[in-house]
């Protein structure tokens, strides 16, 4: 008995670490990915999709807030791969670090539930997760360029705006992935993965076409999301946002398709506007419909036990829970 409980206080630490440094891999990894497509602004260097917010605010939903030492050293690896650790590293490491920690506060107090299986907990990621807990890492990340001078004070605006962008919509792109991710199952019936597979292929073709198309094409890219949506609910219609959200960043950062000729901050507008639009429906389309099914879910279980107890009513025999029947007799009242 000894020896089976060092065993298991020995392997609870080893579990620990393990899971703190596969944290910090994932978001060093997310950060090299999104530096990948990167948009100088005013001498800094801004994503308009980051990753790492996402899997940071992923990892605390999925192991708890006690792997944020894993959140923190992902961090300091992409901050010392990008440029020489000084002062202003660690106001930065405490911004990436606090931004998630608060979007997990936030939506544990607002009772978020990691299936996403209702608009309300879609909308709290979005709202609380999403835009208001990356105020914090945006604000204090430029606050802290501005204070070590290696950010002009007028320029703060400019950045902060981007800043603030491209951690959100890595919580609404990369987050609700990751949740989704453990879920997902392989189509049961030989039609539906038909169906998948067409999918697939029209956004393989379509995607591709609107985001290098001279052509104002992006919103041909949403009747895909509502197929997605329909008929795959969130696996489906997040992965087709994220898909053409990377496409559409790959094409700003080229300057190719729909930003080959317009100004930098046109480019970071349309390209924000298309990507949280398209994260939007993804999100909010796919939670109403999986309400509804559920609600039809519900509705067709409840019917099917009233046939059942009506049923065994009409027989005589009791019901199907097992309640006793009142004898009927001369002091029955």
């Amino acid at each position: 008995m000894t020896c089976v409980v060092a065993r298991q206080d020995f392997r609870t630490p080893a579990v620990y670490v393990l899971q703190t440094l596969a944290v910090a891999a994932c978001y060093y990894a997310g950060g090299r990915l999104g530096l990948l497509y990167e948009l100088r602004v005013d001498g800094s260097v801004v994503s308009p999709i980051w990753p790492p917010t996402g899997i940071a605010v992923a990892s605390l939903l999925l192991l708890g807030p006690r792997v944020w030492p894993g959140i923190t050293l992902g961090a300091l690896l992409v901050i010392a791969h990008l440029t020489s650790l000084g002062p202003a590293s660690l106001g930065l490491l405490f911004a990436h670090t606090a931004a998630p920690l608060c979007a997990y506060w936030l939506l544990r107090r607002a009772g978020f539930r990691t299936d996403l299986g209702r608009l309300r907990d879609c909308l709290t990621l979005v709202f609380l997760g999403g835009f208001a807990a990356m105020l914090v890492s945006s604000t204090i990340a430029a606050g802290m360029l501005v204070v070590s001078g290696d950010l002009p004070a007028g320029s703060f605006r400019s950045v902060w705006l981007p800043w603030w962008v491209g951690d959100a919509m890595g919580v609404l792109l990369i987050t609700p992935a990751l949740l989704v991710l453990p879920r997902v199952r392989s189509p049961a019936h030989w039609s539906r993965w038909k169906e998948a597979v067409g999918l697939a292929v029209v956004a393989g073709v379509v995607v591709p076409f609107a985001t290098q198309s001279t052509g104002s094409l992006l919103f041909s890219v949403y009747p895909l999301l509502i197929w997605a949506a329909l008929r795959f609910e969130l696996p489906g219609s997040i992965l087709c946002a994220l898909f053409a959200s990377v496409l559409a960043t790959a094409a700003a950062t080229e300057r190719e398709g729909p930003f080959a000729y317009v100004s930098d901050t046109q480019i970071m507008i349309n390209l924000h506007a298309f990507n949280g639009a398209a994260a939007l429906t993804a999100l909010l389309l796919s939670a109403v419909i999986t309400e509804q099914h559920n609600t039809r879910r519900s509705v067709e279980l409840a019917c099917q036990e009233l046939v059942e107890v009506l049923e065994h009513l009409t027989a005589g025999e009791p019901a199907p829970h097992g309640r006793p029947q009142r004898e009927e007799g001369p002091g029955a009242r």
